[in-house]
């Protein structure tokens, strides 16, 4: 079924106001999950509302939360989010970043025990649409463990997000958002509620055999998720551990922490504005970009895009036709309304 975005936003504030978030981080939540609808990242929209609600539920994360600044100086913050709910706590963290980075240049911000911070791409997005370069390396402590060391078969690191945008002075900011594991566990949970199979070279079985079935890796003995490109990308998502979670002081995987997922997030800015003019700064990134996209194409019919593109142009799309959602998780959230005493207006949203 399509839903209307704007529609499917009202009806996932509903949801978190009943399940115990004030308004405005009810309307937050929402608006970030269906944002990842929007750009095509399905895996981290609203398929999550009965996740999040269960760990509101059962105390994993706590509503309504502020972050707590631990130590910092002109240019560094450490900040422990207190089990918020992510799309609140990165949203402040980002912004005491931003802030900082504005008065002197760069900022710096270690973030620990953040709720599930979504969409990784939503941070720097923030700090570009405030005119900042941003890098950012995400881990998750414990619940999040999913990923097989290269050369092992069982769990050892979490999916490990890093993401960076670059501001673009009269277009999209050049956003890139990968893991350093071959697909994140939301697409997993996407291809099963979907029912149709992972990409070849993804997941691996208990025994540490190639699989496409995406019940197999959610078996018990669970499966794995590989790293990409063999041990480059174990090696870069043994780095972010290590950045996001022993450097924020938060926690590397450790399956002492399983029963709540927390994440930890190392975050760099830096104002172009310190550093040269901004005629100096745009202009370099558009003679880049245009020298870039002068390649002969692969294709006759072939174009050459800058990272984040194709999200937008799925926006624009998906805003013109709607937001398509497999029955599975149209059920998933009819189910959470009906807990939740919204079964009416569920129903309302369908017809």
């Amino acid at each position: 079924m399509k839903i209307q975005p704007d529609r499917l936003k009202q009806l996932g504030t509903k949801i978190f106001s009943a399940a115990g978030c004030n308004d405005a981080e009810a309307r937050r939540v929402a608006h970030y999950l269906v944002e990842a609808n929007l750009v095509g990242h399905d895996s981290h929209g609203v398929i999550r509302i009965l996740t999040y609600v269960d760990f509101i539920r059962s105390g994993r994360v706590v509503p309504n939360q502020t972050i707590e600044v631990l130590q910092e100086n002109e240019v560094l913050a450490v900040v422990d989010g207190r089990f918020g709910l992510g799309q609140t706590i990165g949203e402040q963290a980002m912004q005491l970043g931003i802030d900082k980075s504005a008065q002197h240049g760069v900022a710096v911000i270690a973030l620990r025990n953040a709720g599930h911070l979504g969409r990784i791409g939503d941070w720097p997005l923030m700090a570009a649409r405030a005119g900042k370069i941003s890098l950012h390396w995400v881990n998750t402590s414990g619940a999040g463990i999913l990923v097989a060391p290269f050369g092992g078969i069982n769990r050892r690191l979490s999916a490990n997000p890093i993401a960076a945008a670059v501001p673009s002075k009269n277009g999209v900011p050049i956003l890139m958002d990968i893991s350093a594991c071959t697909l994140a566990e939301g697409k997993i949970r996407v291809a099963l509620n979907k029912g149709v199979p992972v990409p070849d070279g993804c997941i691996i079985d208990s025994k540490g055999q190639p699989t496409n079935d995406p019940k197999v890796f959610y078996n018990n003995p669970v499966g794995a998720i590989l790293s990409i490109a063999g041990h480059k990308g174990y090696a870069l998502g043994i780095i972010i551990e290590m950045l996001a979670g022993a450097l924020t002081g938060g926690s590397c995987s450790d399956p002492k922490n399983a029963g709540r997922l927390a994440n930890g997030m190392l975050a760099i800015l830096l104002d172009p504005k310190f550093f040269l003019s901004e005629q100096e700064f745009y202009g370099e990134i558009e003679r880049f970009v245009a020298y870039v996209k002068s390649s002969e194409k692969a294709t006759a019919d072939g174009e050459i895009l800058m990272p984040g593109e194709i999200e937008e142009r799925t926006k624009t799309r998906r805003l013109r036709e709607g937001i398509e959602l497999d029955e599975t998780t149209w059920k998933q959230i009819c189910q959470t309304c009906d807990s939740l005493g919204l079964g009416k207006e569920a129903a309302a949203l369908a017809g």
